[in-house]
């Protein structure tokens, strides 16, 4: 009963719950930079501080590197949470509901060396079971490989 209580203490007020975060850039035919102009080149994302029931947009500019038209695909796994004692915590799989990375890409077809801007949004879910999760577990960061990867058309 107590427990049932403190969740929805946090559920009203999410802001007690907070999670830094890194994404691991991995790509495939792309290469990923922060500019329009291609200069800095990346290879992680920090997401920042997310607290349950928000979400945070970065922009990327994704260039092709193959020598065919290609289409893109975006993954995201081995999604990593960190307690307290900055040790391993065993949490929701990949295919969690409580985590979500999307993007604004549609499957537009990216000419050899075309460029493409990119909108990641990564979502935190405030659901009683994962507010129980991160509070049981004390998790106070996570992290998650990002595949961006180019597929030939």
């Amino acid at each position: 009963m107590l427990f049932s209580g403190i969740v929805s203490v946090m559920l009203d007020d999410n802001s007690i719950i907070s999670l830094p975060s890194v994404g691991y850039v991995h790509t495939i035919g792309v290469r990923v930079y922060w500019d329009p102009t291609l200069l800095n080149q990346t290879t992680q994302i920090p997401w920042g501080t997310l607290y349950p029931g928000s979400s945070n947009n970065i922009t990327l500019y994704i260039q092709s590197t193959s020598n065919v038209p290609t289409t893109l695909s975006l993954t995201a796994t081995n999604w990593t949470y960190i307690n307290a004692s900055n040790v391993l915590a065993a949490g929701p799989s990949d295919s969690t509901p409580y985590m979500n990375l999307t993007w604004n890409y549609q499957d537009q077809t990216l000419a050899p060396g075309q460029t493409f801007q990119a909108t990641l949004t990564l979502t935190v879910d405030s659901s009683p079971n994962f507010l129980a999760f991160l509070i049981n577990k004390t998790i106070t960061q996570f992290s998650m490989d990002i595949t961006v990867q180019a597929n030939q058309t």
